[in-house]
């Protein structure tokens, strides 16, 4: 492992050859800090609050621009009597190497909401990873 020489907080996990369609990291990095459009955000109720996002499908297609190439995978998932937690791992696939980040997403096991439990804290998970990359990161932010 070696720090990256454009952006020495970041360790390069692994240098292939050069991918045809690999970016730069600072490039992906800065297109994916860029406000994310109207046209790719929702919101839902919970609770008394209402929260804006970026559903999963979306962060998809804006990663395949952003980042074409771009891998990710579940690493974990627990289990307990009420609650799912998933950990994701999100590869961006760069002209220095691949870069990855970690996050977790839970749910509750009896969940009302539309999806199973397991695919809602994957999704949670996702989209979690992704901002760790700059996307959507706007939208955690408090006023």
């Amino acid at each position: 492992m070696q720090l990256s020489p454009t952006l020495p907080h970041l360790a390069v996990v692994n240098k292939p050859q050069r991918l045809p369609y690999a970016r730069p990291l600072h490039e992906i990095l800065n297109d994916l800090a860029k406000p994310v459009p109207q046209r790719f955000l929702a919101t839902r109720k919970q609770g008394k609050t209402e929260l804006t996002y970026i559903p999963w499908h979306d962060v998809n297609r804006l990663l395949d621009y952003f980042a074409p190439g771009w891998s990710g995978e579940v690493t974990k998932i627990i289990t307990t009597n009420e609650r799912v937690f998933v950990v994701y791992r999100l590869t961006i696939h760069a002209e220095e190497g691949q870069f990855s980040r970690e996050a977790t997403g839970t749910e509750l096991m009896n969940c009302s909401s539309y999806g199973d439990p397991t695919s809602n804290a994957e999704s949670m998970a996702f989209r979690r990873a992704a901002a760790r990359f700059g996307l959507g990161l706007g939208l955690y932010q408090k006023d």
